[in-house]
């Protein structure tokens, strides 16, 4: 059982690492300038920041093998949006050279035999 768990783990992990890489580089092509990954403060986390623009982005990034429990962005929920925000306040108090701030979302999906697909949702409000 414990291996079980174990292994389904890992590939959750997985999973998130491969979608985040990918998140990177397509911020990377579209002039997007990485300035963290998995940025932590105590018990906040953001996935991506970055700038463009002389905005701070920070992205959420949702990655799924399968549809089973719906599209990836539909599993950001309200906490998760809250935390978002108290994450990018403590950032942003930190680095205060960036006066504007946006909120995006790379969702990302990775069905057997089909071809990735990445959808960026762009300025999105909590």
């Amino acid at each position: 059982m414990g291996n079980i768990l174990y292994q389904m783990k890992k590939n959750h992990f997985e999973t998130g690492n491969i979608g985040e890489n990918l998140a990177v580089e397509f911020l990377q092509k579209n002039g997007f300038n990485i300035l963290e990954r998995n940025w932590r403060s105590k018990h906040l986390e953001i996935d991506i920041i970055a700038s463009k623009n002389h905005q701070l982005i920070f992205v959420e990034v949702k990655t799924r093998r399968s549809l089973a429990f719906g599209y990836p962005e539909e599993s950001i929920n309200k906490i998760k949006m809250k935390r978002l925000r108290l994450a990018a306040s403590v950032y942003q108090f930190k680095h205060p050279q960036f006066r504007s701030i946006q909120f995006n979302v790379i969702a990302i999906v990775m069905l057997p035999d089909q071809p990735i697909a990445l959808t960026m949702f762009e300025d999105v409000y909590f």
